[in-house]
């Protein structure tokens, strides 16, 4: 069956619900959502009994990039800093470090065993050096998993922040392949001025786009995601444009705005989270759609011996090298190098060689496709064992607090407070977003004269309002006196 105009929205609906009722019953089992998404694609396609004919790996990279830049964006926006700050500089080097030293171990090592060429070796390294959080944490949340330190934040922050790089050495690796007599060092410029600018634009870009959120006055509420989304895209092509990162830029740019105050915050946050989940299925459909199982099998026995590597060797040994200069207890160590599953993301670099058309990129997809799935099965699997083997995971089911667990629950106050804005006070005239009140507190209801308003975040207070201020504790009412300077 060939995909076209007239059928693609039955095709692509009937797989959407198949996978979501698949991906159900993959927290009962413990089975990776990847694994269930990728193998509904996979019976979907050209060999498997949905006999649909796709072998376009253009259409395949692109919809990747698009995922990628919603399952990224609201990574970020999820990304609360107060929790990540003390263990940022364990998860950059993890994210840096430990991604080049995976991508240099495992190529070196497929150089040593294959046939393949020393930079056809390390451009496989680097297309599988990037972990999936997607998929670790659909383990922890299935099997009630928490972890104790930090393990979770920094786990978080390495799954989210680490795509770039790999994206980076990908690309650096790919060009040495193509150009071998560019030289190895030669490559240094390039991935220093990605990063560089990835960064920077970033950071821009939050702030630019936090100031456009705050202060476009639109009639809609529901308007509001979709001009973030407009942002995040203009965010990923504008620095690509001047050859930066656009991963890294969606990324930081997402982190900034999720902690800061934003006009319409909560149902920003609640349509990212929605549609992450929909382009991560369609994501995940759309390359197994692209796999051939009978080209799987010839690599089977080399595929086994390079994700072997990869899983005892190469992981832990990146991880213990990047976490020498930080105070971890060793289990903790070796915990993180074994929560190191591969996801969608180096299949959608895999892509790259195939459309780039070097020799052995047919081979390399089939490899990585191969070891991304056996990462997921045998790590995602046992994440829970070997947690409680390690020691470090709690008792009982304990979930930490984040912004978005503050911001989409409905919460129950226990202290309020009534307060009148005075003609010359610090909040006439202002709009409630521009108050930068606690998580802990809202503003309930605004006594204007005779009128009862619900106030939103652009809502702009008057002088002689009344405002019913609720908040979970007495301590979250002072934070509130000081941020309205009374």
């Amino acid at each position: 069956m060939n995909i076209s105009i007239d059928n693609v929205l039955l095709i692509g609906s009937f797989l959407l619900l198949v996978s979501i009722i698949a991906g159900k019953t993959s927290y009962r089992f413990g089975v990776p959502t990847l694994v269930l998404f990728l193998g509904i694609g996979i019976l979907a396609g050209t060999e498997g009994i949905g006999g649909i004919h796709f072998d376009n790996p253009e259409i395949a990279r692109f919809i990747g990039v698009v995922s990628l830049c919603f399952i990224l964006f609201s990574g970020g926006l999820d990304t609360h800093w107060p929790t990540i700050k003390p263990c940022f500089w364990p998860g950059f080097s993890l994210s840096t470090l430990g991604v080049l030293l995976t991508a240099i171990s495992l190529g070196t090592f497929v150089w040593l065993v294959t046939d393949f060429s020393l930079y056809e070796g390390l451009l496989l390294g680097a297309i599988v050096s990037s972990t999936d959080a997607a998929a670790v944490f659909s383990i922890l949340r299935s099997k009630n998993l928490a972890l104790k330190s930090n393990l979770r934040s920094t786990l978080e922050f390495e799954s989210g922040s680490n795509d770039p790089m790999a994206y980076v050495l990908t690309i650096a690796f790919l060009s040495l392949v193509l150009h071998p007599d560019m030289g190895l060092f030669s490559v240094a410029p390039l991935f220093l001025m990605q990063m560089a600018i990835g960064g920077i634009a970033g950071f821009l870009f939050g702030k630019l786009s936090k100031l456009m959120i705050n202060r476009i006055r639109l009639d809609y509420e529901g308007l509001y995601p979709v001009l973030v989304i407009g942002l995040m895209y203009l965010t990923f092509s504008a620095t690509n444009f001047i050859q930066g990162n656009g991963f890294l830029a969606v990324y930081i740019c997402a982190v900034y705005l999720g902690n800061h105050d934003l006009i319409h915050k909560k149902t920003i946050m609640k349509v990212f989270d929605g549609l992450a989940w929909l382009f991560q299925i369609v994501l995940f459909v759309t390359l197994g759609l692209l796999v051939f199982p009978s080209q799987i099998l010839p690599v089977v026995g080399i595929g086994m011996l390079i994700s072997g590597f990869l899983i005892f060797i190469a992981r832990p040994v990146s991880v213990l090298l990047s976490l020498a200069f930080f105070r971890m207890k060793l289990r903790n160590r070796l915990y993180i190098s074994w929560v190191g599953l591969r996801g969608a993301v180096p299949i959608v670099f895999a892509t790259y060689p195939l459309l780039a058309g070097i020799e052995k990129a047919s081979m390399i997809f089939n490899i990585v496709f191969f070891v991304s799935v056996t990462s997921v099965i045998i790590q995602g699997t046992t994440l829970p064992v070997v947690a409680k083997w390690m020691h470090v995971a709690l008792p009982g089911r304990v979930k930490r607090r984040v912004p978005s667990d503050l911001i989409l629950s409905d919460r129950a106050k226990t202290s309020i407070a009534e307060v009148v804005i005075p003609a010359d006070g610090y909040a006439a005239d202002k709009k409630v977003v521009d108050l930068h009140f606690p998580s802990m507190a809202i503003i309930a209801m605004i006594k204007r004269g005779n009128q009862y308003i619900t106030p939103s975040g652009s809502t702009r207070i008057e002088a002689g309002d009344k405002l019913i201020i609720l908040s979970e504790t007495r301590e979250g009412l002072e934070e509130v006196y000081d941020c309205l300077k009374i």
